[in-house]
């Protein structure tokens, strides 16, 4: 099992602040499975303009940050750290649900599952998660491209 901190992150991870939306990697199994978190801070600059009189994280965030883990989970699947022409693409979400808000001050966690892949096309099941209760599922679809 691996852990990964946040400068393994941004290894395996083209997306910089303001769009960088995984602190930490508790849990890696290569093949399986990633956990990983994000600390929602009040200073996030979506915040000022999503409800500013009762800040909520905007789902589509929350299916992104998923997607970010997704990317770390596969290259460390096949044990490739990406280069300057690779891309990781957000492809597909299915079957999303949102069961309540993210609020300034929740830590996001992240719960990424391998279901397979092929013709480079990657499935994954992701779980967030805010102190134990399920916020957004979704089966998520990623593929990696090359700059052109």
């Amino acid at each position: 099992m691996e852990t990964l901190d946040i400068h393994e992150i941004l290894q395996h991870l083209p997306h910089r602040y303001p769009f960088l939306l995984i602190d930490r990697v508790t849990e890696c199994e290569p093949g399986n499975y990633l956990i990983g978190y994000k600390n929602v801070t009040y200073n996030e600059p979506y915040f000022t303009g999503h409800f500013p009189q009762r800040p909520v994280m905007p789902g589509v965030l929350i299916l992104e940050a998923l997607a970010q883990a997704t990317g770390i989970l596969a290259f460390r699947t096949v044990g490739k750290i990406p280069d300057e022409n690779s891309l990781y693409y957000f492809v597909g979400v299915d079957n999303a649900r949102f069961k309540q808000p993210v609020n300034p001050g929740d830590q996001l966690q992240l719960k990424v599952t391998y279901v397979k892949q092929k013709r480079g096309i990657w499935k994954f099941i992701g779980e967030a998660s805010v102190d134990g209760n399920v916020v957004c599922s979704a089966d998520l679809m990623c593929a990696e491209r090359e700059m052109i």
